[in-house]
């Protein structure tokens, strides 16, 4: 869910409410941002919900990250301006939002510019394009813009140019300064493994909706793709890094993009330590377990690897997990948890091209503007591939005391609901988009795995700490990699010996670390101690008063303020007016 508002179209159509005030008066000054990121980012504006570009393709070029600086920050003096004579203090909240956003994408994009090659999976990135307009819930009139994409991506379209082709100028271009350096060598490596999943996953889209007049330019694209795989095998793979681990000042920029403002050493001197504690609370749960099925071992590591045994089949993999959410929904109605909606919540099992991109299970977020009733998406990876291109199956996600805590985290009370009451309750653009951090993202889902942990089985139990010891693991193991305090080895047997994950998922968690999202694994962890102290905090301050349904509808309401800018808000609003 790494890096991704709605205020006045959907909370007008969806929830009947009129659009406060200064919601309209702070989308009026998102909007100077929204058209930056239009300008330079379609694919993503749009995949958000800004309306009118899904023609528009982001064009490669040597000067694109300098013009989006110079207009971010054009945007910024204005916001600055605003600020400065702005009297309602939510418009200047969000201003300040906004302002943040804008230091934090061009301090990003220095550093980036500065220290390395810029390396892109083309492949990866034409398919995203694509699959933001061939989806289930776009609506059949949008879909055609996609062939039109598609011919812009080839070239075949005047006035445009391969994009392959323009990704693979500004590359060469990049590599005359001797100073920056090149992709991880792995990173490329399992690019260059997957890239005919994008590829046919690209094809599988076209036809399934029925694109017509799309051949001439995907056989095309084919063709394109295959010889930038060529180029990255015969350019950038030699100038490609052995060690994976980035400049410090470049893996500090990540932590912050994300939102971890702890300093690395406290975060891995708290996570070394609920480690310990997490595993001590495992062991009586096990040994529970243990007795309970008469097992020869009550080593919780042993336990969960025979839990892992009952895998459910293929067929009824879905139908597993939407019981399993119809149970946590009935928890949450009778235990008062959260305010539910009156819509059935999606889940699905994810194509080979979106396991891909992202082989880990995720939710898929709704457009946050503009939205005319797409919902979010529960999405279950199928797999990955290892060194070699080796595949690799999952045994972590399909048996059934998995499926509780992942339900909670991606669909209810976690993210889903999450992203959806964004769209159904309202909120302003700045805190939808420009405030996203994934602390707060994933803290929220992992505290709603908390809240939702004392109603579980217990083998659900079980498997929904083994999944915080992974939490918890992670926000060591991915500094310390990046500190050459250990070596992916190590962490691998971390991960499958004392964390008990499969050998697909302690590669996707140690590729994670090392070149696909370093620093993101962190926020987790991060996200949730600060969540679990907000509401310590604010039980204390409310006693009897404390009510935790409308606790987490306040939290929701807020749309994705960072924890800081979040506690204020609870405590000033929600604490301080007695609710």
């Amino acid at each position: 869910m790494r890096i991704l508002l709605l205020g006045t179209l959907c909370g007008a159509l969806l929830c009947g409410q009129q659009t406060p005030a200064w919601v309209t008066r702070s989308n009026e000054n998102t909007k100077i941002l929204l058209d930056v990121l239009a300008k330079y980012a379609p694919e993503s504006a749009g995949q958000i919900g800004v309306a009118g570009l899904d023609q528009e393709i982001t064009v490669p070029s040597i000067d694109l990250p300098a013009r989006a600086r110079r207009d971010t920050a054009e945007a910024r003096k204005t916001f600055e301006s605003r600020l400065a004579s702005e009297k309602d203090p939510l418009v200047k909240q969000d201003l300040e939002i906004l302002i943040q956003a804008c230091d934090q994408q061009i301090h990003s994009s220095e550093a980036y510019e500065k220290a390395l090659l810029p390396y892109d999976n083309v492949a990866a990135t034409i398919f995203s394009g694509m699959h933001g307009l061939l989806d289930d819930q776009i609506s059949a009139e949008r879909r055609p813009a996609a062939v039109v994409r598609l011919k812009k991506y080839t070239g075949m379209e005047e006035g445009y140019a391969p994009t392959t082709v323009l990704a693979e100028k500004v590359f060469r271009e990049r590599t005359k300064n001797p100073a920056l350096l090149g992709p991880a060598k792995a990173e490329v490596e399992k690019d260059l493994s997957e890239m005919h999943e994008y590829s046919t996953g690209i094809g599988l889209l076209l036809e399934k909706y029925k694109m017509t007049g799309y051949a001439p330019a995907y056989a095309k694209l084919r063709d394109q793709l295959g010889e930038y795989e060529q180029f990255v095998r015969t350019e950038v793979l030699p100038k490609s890094r052995s060690d994976f681990r980035l400049p410090p000042e470049i893996y500090q920029v990540n932590l912050e993009n994300v939102g971890v403002d702890y300093s690395t050493e406290d975060l891995t001197r708290l996570a070394h330590s609920a480690f310990t504690e997490i595993q001590g609370e495992m062991r009586p749960l096990a040994d529970k377990i243990a007795q309970e099925h008469h097992l020869p071992s009550s080593d919780y590591r042993d336990v969960v690897r025979w839990l892992k045994t009952e895998q459910i089949p293929a067929d009824q993999t879905m139908a597993v997990y939407h019981q399993t959410l119809a149970d946590i929904e009935t928890i949450i109605r009778r235990e008062n948890i959260i305010t539910l909606p009156n819509r059935p919540c999606i889940v699905r099992i994810a194509t080979a091209a979106e396991t891909a991109q992202q082989p880990a299970p995720h939710m898929r977020p709704p457009p946050l503007l503009n939205n005319h009733g797409e919902r979010g998406e529960f999405v279950l990876p199928g797999g990955t591939t290892g060194a070699g291109g080796k595949a690799l199956k999952y045994d972590d996600f399909t048996f059934n005391a998995a499926t509780w805590t992942l339900t909670a985290h991606e669909a209810r009370p976690g993210h889903e609901l999450q992203f959806d009451a964004m769209v159904e309750r309202g909120v302003s653009q700045a805190r939808g988009i420009f405030a996203f951090n994934s602390v707060n993202v994933e803290g929220w889902g992992l505290y709603s795995e908390w809240v939702m942990f004392p109603y579980m089985p217990d083998d659900a139990k079980l498997i929904s700490l083994q999944l915080r010891l992974l939490r918890a693991a992670r926000a060591y193991l991915d500094p310390e990699l990046q500190q050459g305090k250990i070596a992916p080895a190590q962490a691998m047997q971390v991960l499958e010996k004392d964390v008990v994950l499969s050998e697909a998922f302690a590669t996707e968690e140690v590729d994670r670390f090392t070149f696909r999202s370093p620093g993101q694994a962190v926020s987790y962890f991060d996200g949730y101690l600060r969540m679990r102290a907000l509401r310590t905090d604010t039980e204390k301050a409310m006693g009897e008063k404390f009510n935790q349904r409308k606790f987490h509808d306040f939290i929701l309401d807020q749309g994705m303020l960072p924890p800081n800018v979040l506690r204020k808000a609870v405590m000033a609003e929600y604490v301080g007016g007695g609710n």
